[in-house]
């Protein structure tokens, strides 16, 4: 299938990479904001304790059985922020925002967040990709939030990223083949032409990596014989636009939103299953 930039060509979207710039930084030293910029990651970053950890993978090992009694699977825990507490409880949380606060401002919006989980002998893979492609979303300034639930490493798939891919705006992407195996459906084919030597995000669990949506990423399968889980959380500056009804999947987390653009959902009072327990 012939290669394509645009996954919504009726939508009018500004996929180009904001630099970041902040001079009252609070968690992130200004070295981590200019690799944020040159390099579109930042990692790893410390938030929880072990016992902590513990305590978030017994909850999304809840979660995951729930997800399984419903007919999902390990991939299927996909915007339950809205619905469940504890996944409502981390996006909120103030050492993380305390991080993302350092990116982009001191009103922040959590629109999306996402388990990906790796079983065991796992097979499929994540194909080199942009989050912005798959997004209704402009201008382009997503951060993306991925805490380890498990630890990861090479060895069980861990998030592989390519260093300032995300300076050449949006790249050309091809629907992904069969036998690639992909968790997703877009995959950008030479992927290494746009950056420096891909670099693996191996973290303890408990920490968490910073990412812009515009950086080419993806992870190999789950070669070992241990679980590889993290959450992703997106999070948004509120000047930036959700299209197409995406706008009423949000959080403000922390601050405020002048616009009344985002539909803000409240704390849950508890984890309750969302109606359609698949990943979107």
């Amino acid at each position: 299938m012939s290669a394509t930039s645009n996954a919504y060509p009726e939508l009018d979207r500004d996929l180009s990479f904001h630099p970041l710039e902040n001079p009252h930084l609070q968690k992130l030293s200004q070295q981590q904001i200019d690799q944020y910029n040159k390099k579109g990651f930042i990692f790893p970053l410390d938030v929880f304790s072990d016992d902590e950890a513990a305590t978030h993978r017994a909850i999304f090992d809840e979660l995951l059985e729930a997800a399984a009694a419903s007919g999902g699977n390990s991939y299927s825990i996909n915007g339950w922020h809205k619905n469940c507490r504890s996944v409502h409880d981390l996006v909120t949380a103030p050492r993380i925002l305390d991080y993302v606060q350092d990116l982009i401002g001191e009103d922040l919006i959590c629109w999306g967040t996402h388990y990906f989980c790796k079983m065991p002998g796992e097979s499929k893979r994540v194909s080199w990709h942009q989050d912005a492609s798959y997004w209704p979303l402009t201008p382009s300034k997503t951060v993306t939030v991925w805490l380890a639930i498990d630890d990861a490493d090479e060895e069980n798939g861990a998030m592989q990223v390519i260093p300032g891919s995300h300076r050449h705006g949006q790249i050309d992407f091809a629907r992904s083949a069969d036998e690639e195996n992909n968790v997703l459906n877009q995959t950008v084919q030479d992927a290494l032409d746009y950056g420096e030597t891909p670099v693996a995000l191996a973290m303890k669990a408990g920490q968490i990596s910073l990412h812009t949506d515009l950086l080419l990423h993806g992870s190999e399968p789950n070669s070992s014989q241990r679980r590889r889980c993290g959450l992703t959380m997106r999070f948004v500056p509120p000047d930036v636009r959700a299209l197409n009804g995406w706008n009423g999947n949000a959080v403000i987390c922390r601050g405020s939103d002048s616009s009344g653009h985002w539909e803000h959902h409240p704390r849950p009072d508890g984890d309750e299953l969302p109606e359609r327990a698949s990943c979107a």
